[in-house]
């Protein structure tokens, strides 16, 4: 087995190949840039070489700092993880002139498959179903429009190198052609060096499914399930999960074998995966076939047992695998939540800066631990996983140089339903402050009947959340456990603020059982009895029991209310709490009558007026400015373009207007809430 790898990669999937190599008792080597220097990953490893400034093209993504780092360390094999050099040929071209071994498939496979347009012909070829659109290269913005009229709109542009989302547009008429085209084509070559176009028909109402193959250079290749992937917001995927709730075993069983076949026609060897589109009569088309480790594999080992990446490993090596498809078993169910250093109530958009609370939920392994997919005995009553794949820390810093994905959160349990619950505890529980992150949007999900039921296609998001993301209510039945929950919160507060002011006497005298909670617009009487273990809350007609060992100020409170547990995020305000509980984020006061009687008479606060102002929506670059002092600007038109975490987006002006100051040019660096230009 090798001694040594190099993982040519960065942050948590850096640190996912440093933990299975150490398991393996192989030695590892991280390579990091400028902005790198305090990661993780270069933390984990045994060995860190510095290879540049913190732009990819000028570290991560340059093949002769690679090379050099190798033959620097003595590396024996070099893992790529996902994106950067991942299903670049001449990367593992380079690697096999100097003698060491790529922890992926051959240089071939990758030619073949990696390029969208190649994969898709060789695809057709073999006879695999594939969505109609134009294999050739679209030279411009006229051509692609006629190529489009075509098709038939909708359309997707795609980015032949494309991956992550990057490159990637659907335009529903020719106006988003035009537009979508060149933004996709600076992309794409900002991304991958490469911006060749291509152009598919868009199928509406579709789920985005995919199925993971496992292959040896002995001519040995299994499918290990799928995955669904169908939660994506600007074809990002935002949640997985494995099995799809969609797929019977005969559609499985067609998609699987058909992965393998495709897989063997180019002689691939390594772990893979091939994406299919599928309609709602479980009609399915190929969509590519991507040459590498797939971001969400986690849920595949949750349900199989079979650790992907020392698969990988072990078939670089030269070894056959050592199971069989009959080996192969999918137990249980795992759920993956991205999250995601971006700004929710801010259009989804790029967050940076340092992590000032990183603490995620306690990892838990599912027991009896799984072996290829089969228990180890009988899985018992509430068996279930929490696994975190992360690439950050406690204060470190998320830099706008990378992705935004900050972690990857799975949970397994032996039924969705119970997945589900587990996520939405570890959710709860998961403490992130300092930076913008998605952990609401992710609540709500979860909470959505559209997403429990599994009825749910890649318009998911478009379609629930048209206006984009302000935050949930609480629900009915989540109100009244809330107010409960705090109102107890708050007597122990009061009880030992009595305690800490020294009060002679009994401290029981001054902490009194009848408050006035108030949240969500809505106050509720509530009367406590209090015992040594908790307390019974009177709330409307109901009396709820509360038990709980929460004491002031600690961030996150553990409760139990009728017997039924709740994790809320607590943090201080004026008279009460700031709760973040299910994606919903509120202020909760707690006063008594009579302070709730004054309450009311006090005056709303209301916000700043920045209705004449374009502020900058996140951290950023300024591309370029399309308007200038004294322009008349409608509704719509672009003012602006900001980069930030490789993507571009172009702000908008949100009514007619008339531009009279501009205060920032192509080339600045804005901060979020900067004023970029102001309006009359």
């Amino acid at each position: 087995m090798f001694k040594k790898i190099l993982i040519a990669n960065r942050g948590e999937i850096a640190c996912r190949v440093i933990k299975t190599a150490k398991k393996m008792g192989i030695k590892t080597v991280a390579v990091y840039s400028d902005a790198d220097r305090n990661a993780l990953h270069v933390k984990m490893a045994d060995e860190a070489v510095h290879i540049g400034p913190p732009p990819a093209n000028q570290s991560y993504i340059v093949i002769d700092k690679i090379m050099q780092a190798i033959k620097d360390t003595g590396a024996e094999a070099v893992h790529p993880g996902y994106g950067f050099l991942s299903e670049n040929p001449k990367f593992a071209e380079a690697l096999e002139a100097a003698g060491v071994a790529f922890i992926g498939p051959p240089k071939g496979a990758i030619e073949d498959m990696g390029d969208k347009i190649t994969s898709k012909k060789i695809a057709q070829d073999a006879g695999v179903s594939t969505v109609p659109g134009h294999m050739g290269l679209i030279e411009d913005a006229a051509e692609a429009i006629k190529i489009s009229g075509e098709i038939g709109y909708p359309v997707m542009l795609k980015a032949s190198a494309g991956g992550g989302g990057k490159g990637m547009r659907i335009a529903w008429n020719e106006e988003e052609v035009a537009e979508g085209f060149q933004a996709s084509k600076n992309e794409a070559a900002s991304s991958f060096g490469d911006d060749r176009m291509f152009i598919e028909k868009f199928v509406t109402q579709p789920r985005h499914i995919e199925i993971q193959v496992l292959c040896d250079s002995h001519g040995n290749g299994i499918y290990l399930g799928e995955r669904e992937c169908s939660i994506q917001r600007r074809n990002q995927k935002v949640i997985e999960e494995a099995p799809s709730p969609f797929l019977d075993e005969a559609t499985r069983k067609a998609m699987g074998e058909q992965s393998v076949a495709l897989a063997k026609a180019v002689g691939y060897s390594s772990a893979g995966t091939v994406e299919f589109i599928v309609d709602g009569d479980r009609n399915f088309y190929f969509l590519e076939m991507n040459t590498r480790l797939q971001v969400e594999h986690p849920v595949t080992e949750l349900i199989t047992g079979v650790d992907l990446v020392e698969q990988m490993i072990r078939v670089a090596y030269g070894e056959k695998l050592t199971m069989t498809q009959d080996d192969v078993t999918l137990t249980g169910w795992a759920m993956e939540s991205r999250l995601y250093a971006e700004d929710p109530y801010r259009g989804f958009l790029p967050s940076i800066g340092r992590l000032t609370t990183y603490r995620p939920p306690a990892e838990v392994a599912a027991g009896p631990l799984l072996d290829n997919g089969k228990w180890q005995g009988d899985a018992p009553t509430g068996a279930h996983a929490v696994r975190n794949d992360t690439g950050v820390y406690d204060g470190g810093e998320i830099s706008m140089y990378y992705d935004p994905m900050i972690a990857k959160l799975c949970t397994w349990a032996p039924t969705r339903a119970e997945a589900i619950e587990e996520m939405r505890v570890a959710l709860d529980s998961f403490e992130v402050e300092g930076i913008g992150h998605n952990i609401p949007f992710l609540s709500a999900v979860y909470d959505h009947e559209k997403f429990t039921s599994g009825n749910m296609t890649t318009a998911f998001i478009e379609e629930e959340y048209p206006e984009g993301f302000d935050g949930v209510d609480l629900t009915d039945a989540d109100v009244p456990r809330v107010a409960a929950a705090c109102a107890a919160m708050h007597r122990v507060a009061e009880i030992r603020r009595t305690r800490v002011t020294g009060r002679m006497g009994n401290h029981e005298r001054h902490v009194g059982g009848d408050w006035v909670v108030s949240l969500q617009g809505d106050s509720h009487a509530v009367v406590i009895d209090a015992d040594r273990d908790g307390a019974n809350v009177a709330i409307g007609d109901a009396i709820l029991r509360v038990e709980s060992d929460w004491t002031p100020g600690q961030p996150l409170a553990h409760v139990t209310i009728d017997g039924a547990p709740m994790v809320m995020k607590v943090g201080k305000v004026s008279g009460g709490f700031r709760i973040r509980y299910r994606g919903a984020d509120l202020k909760v006061h707690v006063r008594t009558p009579r302070q709730a009687e004054l309450a009311q008479l006090m005056p709303e606060k209301l916000p700043p007026d920045t209705s004449k102002m374009l502020l900058c929506p996140m951290p950023g670059l300024i591309v370029k400015v399309d308007v200038e002092v004294g322009d008349e600007v409608q509704e719509g038109q672009a003012l602006c373009t900001v980069e930030a975490m490789k993507m571009e987006n172009i702000l908008r002006a949100e009514k007619k207007a008339t531009v009279t100051k501009i205060n920032a040019g192509a080339g600045d660096s804005l901060s979020v809430d900067d004023v970029i230009m102001e309006f009359e």
